[in-house]
């Protein structure tokens, strides 16, 4: 075959917008760069290897022999590196007065990196992200990639420079000044008014630059910002707790410029998800549009002390990384200079930063002075300001989200306060969305990787920032990918409008411990069901990752401090799509405890991979501000919140729900005691009894969508 791909010079495209020309020359990648400002084409120079391009250009490179003596015509390619590659979609266009007709290829496993070809030779190859398609592609054949899907006529277009003003040190309500710089687009009129779009971040502004500059090359005013206590700006950094206001005050700096219309948009994603949402219930008049992607959630939700309980690794991660200086530390956040199992295991509690990182960690020791749900925490929660709340809001997130609980209270909190333009989409996706095909072995079809994801919020902020009439505000409210059928559908509403609850009944001969246990899930309630008791000692507590992921449990299943409910072979398919939740009734001879829930998937070889997961402390049970000990042996009910999911249980596989009393990598064991949970009392063994008989119903409750299937007949 006649090589091509050194010798061919492609056009690079990030999120639309021209930026430069690549080639691979034999033993060096050159790049030639746009000038930022005037867009003009400068000369071509070995690329920087420690470049912030998603797109792989050093994988392309290393590999480029493979990929061109790839035989590209079957359905489905194997080449040398392992990659494996399937027929997607086609894109046709004239060129050169002639009409073409393309073939995407979605790469199957890992980070996707999906290439395109013509007529058996390569054209292009692309990296769907958050961000937006990063794409290379032989000049002239732009309109046979994906790169069409920023051709929307009512799109915003990339037809400006950037003009970068500089760094800005804004005052805020209390004279603590936060480091904030402005791009403008270039080339606009003199006097223009824009509307803006803020972001706010805790991991240094400079890091994703170039990214969000690319907004003001599509004529909008983009402001980025370190909040309070991170890089460059001043104060000290009291997670979740200044947001809110910090928000409203720079929003206001915003439309004192000269160069603003008055309209602001925030996007946000993980912690700057939360700020968005926090700024949202500041209830500024002037944000008039919100994206808001995997966000954080308040944190007694989602972080510090979700569902009440101390969180472990999670948290630890994320306050060891930003403690140790001004900058996060990204080794640490990923657990490769801090080991996630000897943080966990560390003691005392109160001093693991100090063990962990050689010094102690501020707000740790301000989180452990509230042991409680008081006003500190009452001023972090944004539910308790969520009738403020009424700017157009557009939520992302996925199944395979770590923070989707917040995303979940997000959602839960609009819908109840009936927020007007609210929108959310939801994918087979983890925290970094948007990103691969498939998940600890588990495949979601090529589709579950989408071409538009940037468009989409584009057209967002283009609707409510510059009144464009591009139709966003009258589509379908949901959008959500099923697993297992590898589709997305759409609905009126999340949960879908047509979703039925339907509740799965615990039962059991009073042995549902392990998955060799009798523990059952009926269509009703079990007439004279004896209880099921395992003993929790929380010295010896569950090991699962405890993250939002298809985990198999099928290992942890089997100790006997879990009870197992398991379906009988489902004889057609059960697609469950929303929010899901339990009813427990359960005692503990504890003054306090913990009760884990699970919800699974099991196929036909008795592999467990689970689909939704949440744990609380039972001294919460009748609310985080009404905390009260455990009478023991006295039976509670427990209604517990889950994450959602849009899962196909296909025939041939069973539903398991799981219930135990730890996952240490979640949260640090409850010592059940009842004591301070800061304080490393000596741990006490409990007796765990769940119930499940005509007076005290356990059950789960799932998002059943009908049309599908027959829910009388699932047993």
């Amino acid at each position: 075959m006649t090589a091509y791909l050194h010798t061919t010079t492609f056009n690079f495209y990030c999120s639309g917008v021209y930026s430069g020309k690549i080639h691979f020359a034999e033993k060096e990648i050159k790049h030639a760069k746009v000038d930022l400002r005037r867009r003009t084409q400068m000369q071509e120079n070995v690329l920087d290897k420690q470049g912030k391009y998603v797109l792989p250009l050093q994988k392309i490179h290393e590999h480029i022999d493979i990929y061109e003596q790839a035989d590209w015509t079957p359905d489905e390619v194997v080449l040398n590196n392992g990659d494996i590659y399937q027929k997607h979609i086609q894109y046709t266009a004239v060129i050169a007065g002639v009409e073409k007709t393309s073939q995407v290829w979605a790469l199957r496993k890992g980070t996707a990196l999906d290439l395109v070809t013509l007529d058996g030779e390569i054209i292009a190859f692309l990296t769907p992200n958050r961000y937006g398609i990063e794409l290379i592609v032989k000049e002239g054949y732009e309109q046979l990639t994906p790169l069409v899907v920023y051709d929307e006529p009512l799109l915003s277009k990339a037809e400006y420079g950037v003009n970068d003003l500089g760094t800005f040190l804004i005052p805020m309500r209390d004279g603590v000044k936060l480091a904030t710089d402005v791009f403008l687009p270039e080339g606009i009129l003199p006097g223009s008014k824009l509307p803006t779009i803020l972001v706010r971040t805790c991991y240094d502004r400079n890091g994703k630059k170039e990214i969000f500059m690319r907004w003001a090359n599509k004529g909008y005013a983009v402001v980025s910002q370190d909040v309070r206590g991170r890089a460059d700006s001043e104060g000290e950094l009291v997670p979740f707790y200044n947001e809110r206001d910090d928000s409203y005050d720079s929003i206001d700096w915003i439309i004192a410029q000269d160069w603003s219309d008055g309209n602001v948009g925030m996007w946000g994603a993980s912690y700057l998800g939360y700020v968005v949402v926090a700024a949202a219930t500041s209830g500024h008049p002037n944000l008039k549009a919100v994206v808001d992607e995997v966000n954080v959630g308040s944190p007694f939700v989602d972080t510090v002390r979700k569902g009440g309980t101390l969180c472990s690794w999670p948290l630890l991660s994320w306050t060891l990384a930003q403690s140790v200086g001004t900058r996060t530390d990204f080794d640490i956040f990923a657990g490769i200079t801090v080991s996630p199992e000897a943080a966990v295991d560390a003691r005392p509690i109160k001093e693991i930063p100090q063990q962990m990182i050689g010094k102690a960690s501020s707000p740790w020791d301000l989180w452990s002075q509230h042991p409680e749900y008081d006003d500190f925490w009452r001023n972090c929660t944004f539910t308790e300001r969520g009738d403020q709340v009424q700017v157009p809001m557009y939520v992302i997130s996925g199944w395979y989200d770590g923070d989707s609980a917040g995303v979940s209270e997000t959602w839960r909190m609009l819908t109840e306060r009936d927020v007007p333009n609210r929108k959310i989409r939801l994918g087979a996706w983890e925290h970094g969305p948007n990103r691969s095909r498939e998940l600890n072995g588990v495949s979601f079809g090529n589709d579950a990787v989408v071409y538009d994801y940037d468009v989409s919020v584009l057209r967002w902020f283009d609707h409510f920032l510059k009144g464009i009439p591009n139709g966003i505000d009258q589509e379908p409210r949901a959008s959500y990918y099923v697993v297992g059928e590898n589709k997305w559908r759409t609905s009126e509403d999340w949960t879908p409008v047509e979703a039925e609850s339907t509740s799965f009944y615990l039962s059991s001969g009073g042995r549902a411990n392990s998955s060799q246990g009798d523990g059952q899930l009926l269509s009703a309630p079990a007439e004279g069901s004896p209880e099921d008791i395992f003993i929790y000692n929380p010295n010896d507590p569950m090991d699962d990752s405890g993250e939002r992921e298809p985990e198999n449990l099928r290992k942890y299943e089997l100790r006997n401090d879990i009870l197992v409910y398991t379906s009988d072979v489902l004889v057609d398919d059960l697609t469950v799509a929303g929010e899901l939740s339990a009813v427990i009734y359960a005692a503990s001879t504890g003054l306090d405890t913990d009760w884990v829930v699970s919800l699974s998937d099991v196929n036909e070889q008795g592999d467990s991979l689970r689909l939704s997961n949440y744990i609380v402390r039972a001294k919460y049970r009748h609310g985080f501000d009404h905390p009260e000990l455990l009478t023991p042996g006295q039976v509670e009910k427990y209604d517990i919140f889950m994450p959602n999911i849009a899962h196909r249980f296909v025939a041939g596989h069973r539903i398991r729900f799981s219930i135990t009393s730890s996952s240490k990598f979640v949260a640090f064991p409850n010592t059940n005691t009842g004591e301070n949970p800061y304080e490393d009392s000596a741990a006490i063994t409990v007796q765990q009894t769940v119930y499940h008989n005509s007076e005290y119903p356990s059950y789960v409750l799932l998002p059943v969508i009908p049309h599908f299937f027959d829910t009388k007949a699932v047993f």
